[in-house]
């Protein structure tokens, strides 16, 4: 059984997240301790806020270092959920600009309203359309629903990083992969069987 570190930084409620990672197979642990990070084989990094408090708490707590280590360097299968996925970026503008874990090269945007039919925050179901081949998506048909909660978005530098786009808002990237690490801006725990599917696919990397 594969154990999933859930990364706590102290700014959202990790339950049904973990939840979630004990329904589809794994054993959650729910942590903000170096040590948990360092012997799990899967790292969930969930994400509920704004991206200057979530760095700040993140590095205070010296995850940031740890984070690094195990995903970088060791290569541990690593998931950013939501704001989660926002902090792979160099750099967030939400409040002020802000360095983030730079994970995946790029920067972290407010979402810019395209019309009266996408409103900001971007909040409800919408559709998914992988562009790739990607495990994390392996099984799911294109432009699946999935339940997203957010205002801003990750434009990553490179295309190859892009993985899935979302068709609100002008259209904004909702998933992005590098090497064994992955980001979705959508909530795959509260996705009902599609996010489960994503978290399975996760857990069977």
């Amino acid at each position: 059984m594969n154990t999933v570190a859930i990364v706590d930084y102290g700014m959202c409620n990790l339950d049904s997240v973990a939840r979630a990672v004990e329904e589809c197979g794994g054993e959650a642990i729910v942590t903000d301790q170096s040590r948990d990070l360092e012997t799990a084989n899967r790292i969930i990094l969930p994400g509920v806020g704004a991206f200057p408090d979530a760095m700040r708490n993140i590095r205070q707590r010296s995850l940031d270092k740890v984070l690094y280590k195990q995903v970088i360097e060791k290569q541990i299968p690593f998931l950013g959920i939501c704001l989660g996925m926002q902090l792979l970026a160099n750099k967030g503008f939400e409040v002020e600009e802000v360095e983030g874990l730079g994970f995946i090269p790029g920067e972290v945007h407010r979402l810019e309203q395209a019309g009266e039919d996408s409103r900001i925050p971007h909040v409800g179901w919408n559709e998914v359309h992988p562009l790739s081949d990607s495990p994390l998506f392996r099984g799911i048909a294109p432009g699946r629903d999935f339940y997203f909660v957010h205002s801003y978005h990750l434009c990553p530098r490179d295309e190859s990083n892009v993985i899935a786009r979302t068709p609100y808002a002008g259209g904004f990237v909702s998933a992005v992969q590098s090497g064994l690490v992955f980001g979705v801006q959508f909530h795959p725990e509260k996705s009902q069987k599609a996010g489960f599917q994503v978290l399975k696919n996760f857990l069977a990397i």
